[in-house]
């Protein structure tokens, strides 16, 4: 008898908990919510949480917080994610290369890309950019590989792995180069020595980099997709520019730790959705050379899977390693 009321008591305990963690997926959210960005501020993933934080405050009725977590090209703060509790309260919005890069790169990664992680929503794709400072002598892609093949130049990216320091790595590949790299702590820091001049060079995305261009700061000589965009038409392609087959066009998005609730990631997946499709928005990101990206939760976690294996052979063809 005793036995059986120990039983029926562990039961009651757990339809209990499965009942309140149900409630508790229902009222979802319930406090503040945080983005964590694993660069510095100033990048393209850090414009992308801003807009969005914004935004989810209206759409979910809590305070949303961006928290920058900057370090090991986006490691970092991707692992603070990954190892945070899956209860709502915690997404990472970065870009594919520590989900799809770094695990190519990175022998000892204190996380597991494929299974670590709750894909929610895609955020965004941009065509990369090679630009140049407006200073440096640097007119076209031909100046570019002619001084590249002497190792005399070198180009920054937002850090070891990230999509930008393997299409840098990319380049030296199929342009038979020397560029030499120079990672950041994030776009923001990159940016700001593209301008002064302490780095010539950076295949970056047009999100942050317009609107020095714009200024006359920075030039844009091509752009990394296979096929010119349409919203920058007169930008050649690296493939017309003489480096023949290129072709790389990176990610943003958001993800949670593995084990996030379904509901939760469907409710958050719409609010995002929402909100890169509304009218300002689009203009927001189109304006800098970003396209607002829709799939759903499986959709996106198909892609990831399907970008890690294309990136690896990336960083295998290229020889990249860690800086």
């Amino acid at each position: 008898m005793q036995r059986f009321s120990t039983v029926a008591q562990i039961l009651v305990a757990a339809i209990s908990i499965a009942t309140s963690a149900a409630y508790a997926e229902d009222r979802w959210p319930t406090k503040p919510i945080s983005l964590i960005v694993p660069y510095a501020p100033g990048g393209t993933s850090d414009v992308l949480a801003r807009i969005l934080a914004a935004k989810l405050h209206d759409k979910l009725g809590q305070s949303v917080i961006v928290e920058n977590k900057p370090g090991a090209g986006g490691n970092i703060g991707t692992n603070l994610v990954a190892k945070a509790k899956p209860d709502g309260y915690t997404f990472l919005v970065g870009s594919s290369g520590p989900i799809v890069i770094a695990g190519a790169l990175y022998p000892k990664l204190p996380y597991k890309p494929e299974t670590d992680f709750t894909p929610v929503a895609p955020l965004a794709k941009a065509s990369f950019v090679v630009a140049v400072n407006a200073k440096s002598g640097l007119n076209s892609i031909q100046d570019i590989i002619n001084k590249g093949k002497t190792g005399q130049i070198s180009f920054g990216s937002a850090g070891s792995g990230s999509p930008q320091h393997i299409i840098g790595e990319m380049f030296n590949v199929e342009a038979k180069t020397k560029l030499q790299h120079i990672p950041y702590k994030g776009s923001g820091p990159l940016l700001n020595d593209l301008v002064g001049g302490q780095v010539a060079l950076a295949f970056e995305n047009p999100l942050p980099i317009m609107p020095q261009v714009k200024a006359g700061n920075i030039k844009v000589l091509a752009i990394t997709s296979a096929q010119r965009s349409p919203l920058f038409p007169d930008i050649p392609t690296l493939a017309e520019s003489g480096v023949k087959g290129f072709d790389a066009q990176p990610w943003y998005g958001m993800l949670a730790p593995a084990g996030l609730p379904n509901d939760i990631a469907e409710k958050m997946n719409t609010a995002v959705q929402s909100i890169l499709s509304s009218a300002d928005v689009v203009a927001q990101l189109k304006g800098q050379g970003a396209e607002p990206m829709a799939m759903k939760p499986a959709q996106f976690r198909a892609l990831i899977g399907s970008d890690i294996r294309k990136w690896a052979d990336a960083v295998k063809r290229s020889g990249a390693t860690v800086d």
